[in-house]
């Protein structure tokens, strides 16, 4: 089973080598980290570069745009299984192979993570044990699904691209799909530190910044690209 690791990077300089060290000691000689770089103008890809690794490759963005950087990576996936990673996280050495018994049964899984700032030791789980994250219509008011926690099955991406245009975000696309047409599961162990900094795309863990009708206008659009697409 080919495995392709697909990530979204820019100006990740600080971080990117503990998370990339972290991805490649799980990995196979036949898997795949697919990079898509969105303009970084610091020495995140000169980082990259030094891997010198077969495995990596690094595609050019520019978009602006976390969710058409991820796409940008998804599209080169030629693996059997996705994962997907940010660029400032570190993976759990049991992750994948956590990961992939599950997916043995379902389409697409996510994990709990370990929540930190600058110390791993002194981290807190991002959601606490013993309440469901699945389902169609807690997720469409809330999400749960955390992209980079997230593993799927090569039939996922099949459906899922090309990323409709007013999607709020590609990891809840990914997942409302699967929740209409497939099977997930949400691992409650941790499987990445899922680091807080004050600088991350996504605002994961803590209290939207959205406004009410803005939060409806999401959700409409979302709907409305889940039934074109499955219709």
């Amino acid at each position: 089973m080919m495995i392709s690791v697909c990530m979204a990077v820019y100006n990740g300089e600080e971080f990117i080598k503990e998370q990339l060290d972290s991805i490649l000691l799980q990995l196979g000689k036949q898997d795949e980290v697919i990079i898509s770089d969105d303009g970084s103008t610091d020495q995140t890809l000169a980082i990259i570069e030094t891997y010198n690794d077969a495995r990596i490759s690094t595609h050019y963005s520019g978009k602006r745009s976390i969710i058409k950087n991820f796409e940008n990576s998804l599209k080169r996936a030629t693996g059997d299984v996705v994962f997907l990673a940010d660029q400032d996280d570190i993976w759990y050495p049991n992750k994948v192979a956590i990961t992939l018994s599950y997916l043995n049964e379902y389409d697409l899984v996510f994990s709990n993570a370990s929540v930190f700032k600058e110390n791993t030791e002194q981290s807190y789980l991002l959601y606490e044990k013993g309440v469901s994250r699945i389902g169609l219509l807690r997720n469409f008011v809330k999400n749960n699904y955390i992209g980079a926690t997230m593993a799927f099955k090569r039939g996922v991406l099949d459906k899922a691209l090309p990323f409709p245009p007013n999607i709020y975000m590609h990891d809840v696309w990914l997942a409302m799909l699967v929740e209409l047409k497939g099977k997930t599961f949400f691992i409650e162990q941790p499987l990445i530190y899922y680091r807080r900094h004050g600088n991350n795309a996504s605002e994961t863990s803590e209290k939207s910044s959205n406004g009410f009708g803005v939060k409806m206008r999401m959700r409409f659009n979302l709907a409305l690209s889940l039934l074109r697409r499955l219709l």
